[in-house]
């Protein structure tokens, strides 16, 4: 028999926001050890570093010793963050660890000495949700109620800006709305997407202020982090959904591929989906150095078939980086946080040379 408490939580996730939970929530003590499914745990110590929470707001909460969080379970393989994966089993009264800023919930396998060990957090027990009026039997609730729905082809062609990385922290999103914000005052309508990664609205958010119509995430589509196998489904149903109003739809979508070229969230399979890059007009690759820089153009080049279009990131900052890429990989390079115009030009380049192979109108 599955007992049931009320209770009111102080802190709601972001990865939650599918579920629409309120402050008060009812709790099942059977929990389903899977991604996705929505807890809340009791938050055990305070920390003075990494020891912020992004809320259903966007804002970003401290977490304090006896904070009631919901948030989802979820995996994460963060080169420069945590590692961590779900339990086999998870009961009322264990200990699992907040993962990420999101809220995502798990148990820590690696931790990076530069943030320190994540928030320890007791399960309280699974968040059910009652999706029919006068339902008095709740179910456990998922990020998947609500969710945009993954599709097996696309109903239409936009041109796509990708901007990908070789791993996080490059400049990706810094780029992405740099991009965001230039084609936007050029007078097009733009729209954001992030395709890959851990739950998280920030770069989203980012990507609306910068002028974004729309910004859509993994998330939306209820997914609590990504993995191979999945990554190419979802990006279909997000772009098939910013495609769907008609006569209103946006002239170019800006997709940020979290993570790197190599790493375990399924860029990979979005680089090899070629559906998805017949709409690559532009290909901007983050580095953070001259050998990332080289790597990127030969895994581009020799094991996907893709361009580089332009290089920023950290291997841009200065002379140095930059006369490297453009002499001796022959690319262009402009940072994103100095040479916005630059990175703009390249991009839009890219757009024009698209809509002339389509003979469509830039």
């Amino acid at each position: 028999m599955v007992t049931t408490t009320r209770i009111r939580l102080d802190r709601i996730a972001s990865s939650t926001r599918n579920a629409a939970l309120t402050e008060e929530v009812i709790l099942g003590d059977e929990i389903i050890a899977a991604e996705g499914y929505v807890l809340a745990v009791r938050i055990l110590e305070d920390k003075a570093n990494y020891n912020t929470l992004e809320d259903l707001s966007g804002r970003m909460v401290t977490l304090r010793a006896g904070d009631v969080l919901a948030g989802t379970l979820g995996t994460r393989r963060a080169l420069r963050g945590y590692a961590g994966d779900i339990p086999s089993r998870i009961s009322v009264g264990d200990t699992l660890d907040v993962l990420n800023l999101g809220g995502i919930l798990g148990r820590c396998t690696s931790v990076n000495p530069d943030i320190g060990p994540p928030f320890k957090a007791e399960v309280l027990g699974a968040v059910l949700a009652f999706p029919e009026l006068g339902d008095r039997v709740g179910r456990p609730a998922h990020i998947r109620d609500r969710a945009i729905a993954p599709a097996e082809a696309l109903i239409g062609t936009v041109p796509v800006v990708y901007v990908a990385g070789t791993c996080m922290n490059a400049g990706k999103t810094v780029a992405a709305t740099e991009l965001v914000r230039g084609m936007s005052r050029a007078g097009l309508r733009v729209a954001a997407l992030k395709l890959t990664g851990v739950s998280l609205m920030r770069d989203a958010l980012s990507m609306r202020d910068a002028g974004a119509v729309a910004a859509l995430t993994f998330n939306d589509a209820g997914a609590a982090s990504t993995h191979a196998g999945m990554t190419v489904p979802v990006a279909r149903g997000l772009i098939n959904t910013l495609l769907a109003p008609l006569g209103a739809g946006p002239e170019v979508i800006v997709a940020e591929l979290g993570d790197g070229i190599l790493g375990e969230y399924g860029v990979q399979d979005i680089l090899r989906a070629r559906d998805l890059t017949d709409l690559g007009a532009a290909w901007v690759m983050a580095a953070p150095d001259p050998v990332g820089c080289w790597g990127a153009r030969e895994l581009m080049t020799h094991e996907f078939g893709l361009p580089i279009t332009v290089l920023t990131g950290p291997a841009t900052d200065n002379a140095v980086g930059r006369d490297y890429i453009t002499a001796t990989l022959g690319l262009p390079a402009h940072n994103a946080r100095r040479d916005a115009a630059g990175l703009l030009a390249r991009v839009m380049e890219g757009l024009a040379d698209w809509h002339a192979a389509r003979g469509t109108a830039a």
